[in-house]
């Protein structure tokens, strides 16, 4: 049995919906809401002392991080493989997954937060916004670096160059292979998924207007069914970066 505890709009969920969609299992939806600290009450820092969504539960055992997640599902339901078979190959991925995950990921943060968490903050005291980012257990300071008001200009356009340089790369590697970690669709693709998908919800898709291949990939990625599946209903957060 797999459960997993997710949220629609959580970028490391979409990934994991992703792949559980690729992969055809079926799979018990544990819906956790933020405007209620779904994620910061006892019963879930049981599950995930991080604090954080997703995680998955398979058959009583708890594995957290969405990229650990991911990787785990491909190990144990191997049929529908998302990963090369060959070590160079997937070296390769990893690499890929490794530079995704130490830029795009952190960088979207910033313009997202801005566009969708600072209209809350804005509401709160300053005594609240405190004790809210208290509860926190991981990006306490990340957190308090944005304060209520958002992150300064200099600091969101530091962000959207590192996610310029990830599609440039994205366009670089797709004129050698299909997809950006080679000829089949991978772990790679799902990883980077969600930062593009939200680059679009943020009005930053002209970021891609002159990379043809990175538009292609754009294109066939949403064309793959389980894209639906991983994008379901209240997943996508439109609004403008400010």
């Amino acid at each position: 049995m797999l459960e997993l505890y997710h949220n629609p709009i959580s970028t490391c969920s979409q990934r994991v919906r992703m792949v559980l969609a690729e992969k055809g299992l079926p799979w018990t939806s544990r819906h956790i809401q933020f405007n209620t600290n779904d994620h910061l009450s006892a019963d879930y820092l049981k599950l995930n002392p991080n604090g954080v969504v997703p995680t998955l539960v398979h058959d009583g055992e708890v594995i957290i991080e969405s990229s650990v997640i991911n990787e785990y599902l491909d190990d144990v339901f191997p049929e529908v493989p998302l990963r090369p078979h060959d070590p160079l190959g997937r070296a390769r991925m990893r690499a890929w997954c490794q530079y995704i995950e130490e830029v795009p990921v952190p960088s979207i943060r910033y313009p997202s937060f801005n566009a969708y968490f600072v209209p809350i903050w804005r509401a709160m005291s300053d005594e609240k916004f405190i004790e809210y980012t208290e509860r926190l257990p991981l990006r306490k300071h990340f957190y308090r670096r944005m304060g209520r008001g958002g992150f300064s200009k200099e600091e969101i356009d530091a962000a959207l160059e590192r996610l310029d340089q990830t599609l440039a790369r994205m366009e670089a590697a797709l004129a050698h292979t299909a997809w950006i970690a080679g000829e089949r669709f991978s772990l790679a693709d799902t990883n980077v998924m969600p930062a593009v998908v939200r680059m679009e919800d943020l009005g930053l898709a002209h970021l891609w207007a002159d990379k043809p291949r990175m538009a292609d990939w754009y294109r066939r990625l949403q064309a793959r069914p389980a894209f639906a599946n991983a994008y379901m209903p209240g997943s996508r957060a439109l609004g403008p970066v400010c």
